[in-house]
């Protein structure tokens, strides 16, 4: 409230033009990603590689993304597109079915996260596979290629990276390391029968300790120092 002290002399109405602008909140002028965002001629993208031990081919899974206000503080990336390509024609039609759904649900815009669960719980009546290189069981191909999708969405930050306790990370080292040897050890052992002059089913002597041991006359013999079960 403000209070007069002196005689009003005379008054005056103040134009639109003099009065102070209204202030008006600022427009948000980012683009998400919806239905009607048209498709750039050039989208940038990964292709990642997975081979499966029920097909005779790999599949080379493509994944493109589009860049969406480029250049402002609110640019951020999102997956656009989905290709698998592959030699073998056994899974063309599902594949093409597969990728034309998977992309339509990429292009509607928010959130997309839910495919990778669904896929990762597609089962093969034929029973699954261990993945090559990390040991992961597999239901499915369809699940491998949410393993896929999952791997990309956390490059983007529209997953967590999974964190792994760091005792679980030790005991995982420890079985790599364990097979690892084994594996070491099993190649020198086939390399050394490769280069034996005994036969690859020979077994291994008491005696000198070399696998040498075959049935010779229905008698345990061995061909290198000649110990024999029946004297």
């Amino acid at each position: 409230m403000i209070e007069i002290t002196q005689n009003i002399t005379g008054a005056k109405v103040q134009s639109p033009e003099e009065q102070p602008a209204a202030q008006t909140p600022p427009v948000d002028e980012s683009v998400n990603l919806n239905e009607k965002t048209k498709r750039p001629e050039m989208l940038v993208g990964s292709t990642y590689k997975i081979k499966p031990p029920v097909s005779d081919h790999a599949l080379y899974i493509t994944i493109n993304d589009i860049l969406l206000n480029q250049g402002s503080a609110q640019e951020i990336r999102r997956p656009f597109e989905i290709f698998v390509n592959s030699k073998n024609m056994e899974f063309y039609s599902w594949i093409v079915a597969l990728t034309r759904v998977i992309s339509a649900v990429f292009r509607k815009g928010g959130d997309c996260t839910f495919l990778v669960e669904e896929l990762k719980a597609v089962f093969d009546p034929k029973g699954g596979y261990y993945q090559r290189g990390t040991g992961i069981f597999m239901p499915s191909v369809v699940a491998e290629i949410g393993h896929i999708i999952e791997t990309h969405l956390k490059t983007l930050d529209m997953l967590p990276a999974s964190e792994i306790d760091t005792h679980q990370q030790a005991y995982i080292e420890q079985k790599k390391a364990q097979q690892k040897q084994a594996a070491a050890e099993q190649a020198k052992a086939d390399s050394s029968n490769e280069n034996s002059v005994f036969p690859s089913t020979a077994s291994s002597c008491n005696k000198c300790h070399q696998k040498a041991v075959v049935l010779l006359d229905g008698c345990a013999t061995c061909l290198n120092c000649g110990d024999s079960k029946c004297g």
